[in-house]
């Protein structure tokens, strides 16, 4: 899928309705710009509970915690 965008005077830009759908992308969703090179990668932040149980079944030996720390 390739969409473009352009900025506006206000230093906005609206994102293609293709790519909103595509993404499930709605309006008022917080998203993080990540500088990649000459570009830059927009991602969407997740909410809470989507990060919940991702570490599950994570090997915990070598864990470093505060008291690691000098």
């Amino acid at each position: 899928m390739s969409s473009t965008a352009t900025l506006s005077s206000k230093f906005q830009i609206s994102i293609p309705k293709a790519v909103r759908e595509q993404q499930h992308w709605s309006a008022g969703q917080e998203f993080v710009f990540i500088p990649k090179g000459d570009g830059v990668l927009l991602m969407p932040v997740p909410e809470l509970d989507d990060l919940a149980g991702i570490a599950r079944g994570a090997d915990r030996a070598d864990y470093r915690d505060r008291k690691d720390r000098f």
